[in-house]
């Protein structure tokens, strides 16, 4: 099964005792003490339910008890089978939302639709059909991607954000809580779209954004909604580094090689100083 198509299947092994896992998939690199967690809905620019995002804190759980994993890379798979476009993640999957908060589903959703926090497909065909997932009515609907916002922030482990294409909303705000962010020159697109569906990032998404692009650059991207590609980013200071996308992935290993070569102990203690 191809994971992702710049996903080097010969840098990585499936991590045992994950082999269920739908909407996400996790690697460990061989030979060193990395990590690859992907959001896998592609079909969707990443979107996440529910049950995307209990795997997702599955994972980085894993990966922060692992005592030999140093770092920790967060990406998304791609590109899209329906049109061929690339996402990390899109934020929350508009098509459960409740009023309860996103709403798990009672039966696997396996048509495609129109994805992100904005409710627009990035760049996809708006003429294609619209899938309604069958809402579960007997669990509870959840936002528990704060606690993944908070997981990320606080593990004493570097992360790095690994931003193929889209980061939008609730995918923007990953990216942001991440230690790092590197970022595709050719598609990685930037858009924070909680104001168009009524939506609100009180958290790291908006105050720690400000922290790292400054106030009028933070107020900018959520009140005004607008797009911003790498290079943008990059002057801004919201990503570190800008990288063709065909070398993408390769890039965040090698950067993930010198980290794991510093002393974890230093690493640990950085992360909780720049944190405060």
């Amino acid at each position: 099964m191809t994971v992702s198509e710049i996903f080097d299947s010969h840098l990585w092994q499936a991590v045992q005792g994950f082999e269920e896992l739908t909407d996400v998939t996790y690697h460990r690199a061989i030979g060193q003490g990395t990590v690859r967690i992907a959001f896998n809905r592609p079909e969707v620019r990443n979107a996440f339910r529910p049950q995307t995002v209990d795997e997702l804190y599955s994972c980085l759980e894993h990966a922060r008890a692992t005592s030999d994993v140093g770092c920790v890379l967060l990406t998304g798979n791609g590109p899209s089978p329906r049109d061929g476009g690339w996402a990390f993640c899109s934020g929350g999957d508009q098509r459960i939302r409740g009023t309860a908060g996103y709403e798990y589903e009672s039966q696997p959703d396996v048509q495609h639709g129109p994805d992100s926090d904005s409710g627009r497909s990035r760049g996809g065909d708006r003429s294609a059909p619209i899938s309604r997932p069958t809402i579960g009515k007997a669990r509870l609907g959840r936002l528990h991607i704060l606690e993944c916002q908070r997981l990320i922030r606080f593990m004493p482990k570097v992360v790095i954000c690994v931003v193929p294409g889209w980061a939008v909303g609730g995918g923007h705000s990953l990216h942001v809580v991440a230690d790092l962010t590197l970022a595709s020159a050719e598609h990685a697109r930037f858009k924070q779209t909680d104001a168009d569906v009524a939506s609100f990032d009180g958290g790291f998404g908006s105050a720690y954004l400000a922290r790292q692009v400054g106030q009028k650059f933070a107020r900018e991207i959520f009140f005004l909604g607008a797009e911003y590609d790498a290079e943008a980013g990059y002057r801004m200071g919201m990503v570190n580094a800008v990288v063709p996308h065909a070398d993408l992935e390769r890039t965040a290993l090698e950067w993930a090689l010198r980290i794991n070569a510093k002393s974890p102990t230093s690493q640990r203690m950085l992360k909780y100083a720049f944190n405060l």
